[in-house]
Formats: C-alpha cells, structure tokens, sequence
C-alpha cells in the first residue's frame, strides 16, 4: 500500500512515515499541503492520505475540496486537534473519509489507514492467473498457487498485485518502483529484480512472471 502522510510538524510526521514503513507501506512524506497536491500529481498509486487538517498556507480542508470529485483520489483519513463532533462532520462532509483527533493512539492509526486502503481496492478483492492456478484474495491478503498457501512479504505481495492487476500489460522496473516503493527509492537499484526473483522461487513452475528484454515484467499467459 503506498500512503502520502501530510503533517507539518516534521518530527510526529517523520514517526507517522518510520511506523507505516514498519509495516510494509510505501510512505512519501509532505509537510504543506501545495507540496501533497503536488505530490499526488506526479506519483501513481496512492491508496490513502493521511491529512493534517491544520497546515500552513494551503490547508487540509483545502487539499479535501481540491481532491474533489477526482478519480484517482486516494482515501483521506483527516488528523486534528478539533476533534468535537462538529469538527468530525465538517471533515467528512468536505471529502474526508474518516477522521481521527490528536493525540491519537499509533495502533489505532494503522488500523484506519489499513481500513481505508481495503475500502479504497475492494473493487478488485480477488485477483487470478490461469484457470484459477494462483488465487490472491487483496483483502485478507491470502495467495494460493494451486490450493497451497504463498507466503509472501509486504512487498513480494504488493509486486505480485501489480502485476495481476496489469493483466498481461507490462510493467517496467520503474513502474514497480514507484508504486510498490516509496519516491526516495534508489531508481538504479536491484531492488525489483531481487523481488520478483523472490517470487518466481515462492510460486514455483511453471513461472507466471515474463521478463521483456529492455522493458520489464508482465504476467505471462497460461
């Protein structure tokens, strides 16, 4: 899941970023909200905004409406001191999608960030190659290669995601890069290639990962 965490207050942000990435998150970080609408112009793939209400100069109440009725918004989980009931609904109805007042508990925190990111791809919960060969269920995050449990780390399971969602189409190393990992990930690293050589050594023969020369990695056909 990658996630942009938006708070101005560089060191609960850097907290915020250090604990998500803890658990397998791709994390970019902005501290004023010009810089995260920036952000979410230029970089693919973000599943959810964690949204200090309360920035500098562009606030999070304007980074709500300007993410407003656009298509590729990521959910947004607003943080705040305002944390009265008026407080909550005026959040949510500016496009919000779920609220959480400061101080916060940090486990309560992931566990809104993770609901929001299943709430955010439930469109697509179930994933498949061949005639039901490899089976990936993106909500209980489960993968089966022929009825058998894929044990999979956070990034191995996100990569893997990728690559059946894309359906035959092929992806490139920066792709995978940008969408599985976070925006200071080395582009000149191995880091794809060590991954997806990890996964065709889990799933086994025959292997669903094509490498194009020159190109990258697509889901070969069955």
């Amino acid at each position: 899941m990658r996630i942009l965490v938006v708070e101005d207050e560089e060191r609960l942000a850097a907290r915020i970023a250090e604990g998500l990435r803890d658990r397998g998150m791709a994390v970019d970080v902005s501290h004023d909200g010009a810089d995260a609408l920036h952000k979410l112009d230029v970089n693919e793939g973000y599943q959810v905004l964690v949204l200090d209400r309360d920035l500098p100069g562009l606030s999070g109440d304007d980074v709500c409406r300007a993410l407003s009725g656009r298509a590729d918004a990521p959910m947004i989980l607003m943080l705040t001191a305002l944390s009265g009931t008026d407080d909550r609904v005026d959040g949510l109805t500016l496009g919000a999608d779920d609220y959480l007042g400061k101080p916060f508990s940090f486990a309560e925190l992931v566990l809104r960030v993770q609901a929001l990111g299943r709430r955010g791809r439930s469109h697509s919960a179930v994933l498949t190659w061949g005639d039901g060969d490899i089976t990936m269920d993106t909500l209980r995050r489960v993968v089966l290669r022929a009825g058998r449990p894929v044990a999979l780390t956070a990034k191995e399971f996100t990569v893997l995601r990728l690559l059946l969602a894309a359906d035959g189409a092929v992806l490139s190393q920066e792709q995978l890069l940008e969408r599985a990992w976070d925006e200071h990930a080395d582009p000149f690293t191995n880091t794809v290639r060590v991954t997806v050589n990890r996964l065709r050594r889990k799933l086994g023969a025959p292997d669903p990962i094509e490498t194009v020369v020159g190109a990258g990695y697509r889901i070969a056909r069955p």
